[in-house]
């Protein structure tokens, strides 16, 4: 590197100045005309990409007070945001029997107060909900948006303290359904209560309170499930054609107009009802057995919605 480029270099980047000085020596083998440039702790020439030197970093200045503190913290681990902990007992053994040297012990013992730093119930209670949550939307294949929501829900009733002396997982799976719900999503209760192995009465209980308490708060709408969309859901999972599945809407529609009364009967039992009629009419035909345990009803309440439905038709 010649005097020349230095005095242009000074010239042009006057604040490069000790640190071109301190890496010019190892700029012997690099191009005619060297462009010199600090990137990610490298001194690197621009024009040829030769790498001289490495800026060494040293340790910070020490933070006494608060303001220093949060004004210089960069480089802090973050805490991952819920999920299972690793339980660490204070013990002098390892899991094979073996004695615990002075340094692991000072390396678990710091662990420990890592484990403990968590000392909030509602901490807590995220922490071995969370997991769950997941778990379950994942085996029932539930959208990122209705997870969401279940946590934003379940998040309103840890922190209004409903869990308290009652059942998590069942409030985890009353926050899923009632997501569902918002969302128009077709799932069943039957669904959440088997996925999540928890009895429909609990499940159903804390249903109740979140949409009593938890959803006007967050402004969420609970909507109940319909007929119309359980007919389409019923038909895919018994392969019936697109044709068959519009009949069947038809057919309820026509039925709803001709005075059907559907207040208080289940929306399954309706859905399983046109489609085992509209399948019958045509050349796909489906047996009773067959709907009734895909729609999770009762091959009784099969005939009589389709004995009704019969009547509102003709």
């Amino acid at each position: 590197m010649t005097s020349n480029y230095k005095d242009r270099l000074r010239s042009t980047r006057p604040d490069e100045e000790v640190e071109t000085d301190s890496c010019s020596t190892g700029f012997e083998e690099c191009c005619e005309n060297p462009c010199v440039e600090s990137k990610e702790g490298d001194n690197v020439c621009l024009n040829c990409g030769m790498i001289v030197s490495r800026n060494l970093v040293g340790n910070e200045r020490r933070a006494y007070t608060v303001e220093e503190v949060n004004k210089r913290r960069r480089t802090e681990p973050r805490w991952r945001e819920f999920g299972p902990r690793t339980m660490l007992p204070n013990t002098k053994i390892d899991s094979k029997g073996r004695l615990i040297n002075a340094k692991g012990k000072t390396l678990f013992s710091r662990l420990s107060k890592i484990q403990n730093s968590l000392i909030s119930s509602i901490e807590r209670n995220f922490w071995e909900a969370k997991p769950k949550l997941k778990m379950l939307t994942s085996k029932m294949n539930i959208p990122e948006h209705i997870k969401e929501t279940a946590w934003k829900i379940y998040s309103v009733v840890a922190k209004k303290k409903l869990t308290m002396g009652r059942s998590i997982d069942g409030f985890i799976a009353a926050s899923l359904y009632a997501a569902i719900r918002v969302h128009e999503f077709p799932r069943l209760l039957e669904e959440v209560c088997d996925a999540s192995m928890t009895p429909r009465r609990t499940v159903h209980r804390s249903l109740g309170m979140i949409v009593k308490e938890v959803l006007p708060e967050l402004n969420l709408r609970y909507k109940p499930i319909t007929a119309e969309a359980l007919v389409f859901r019923f038909g895919n999972d018994l392969d019936l054609s697109m044709e068959v599945q519009k009949k069947a809407i038809d057919m309820l529609r026509v039925a709803s107009k001709n005075g059907l009364l559907r207040t208080g009967k289940d929306p399954k039992g309706l859905a399983a009802s046109v489609i085992y009629m509209a399948a019958k009419a045509s050349d796909c035909r489906k047996t009773q057995a067959e709907v009734s345990g895909v729609a999770k009803v009762t091959e009784v309440t099969l005939r009589s919605r389709s004995k009704q439905i019969k009547m509102k038709l003709s």
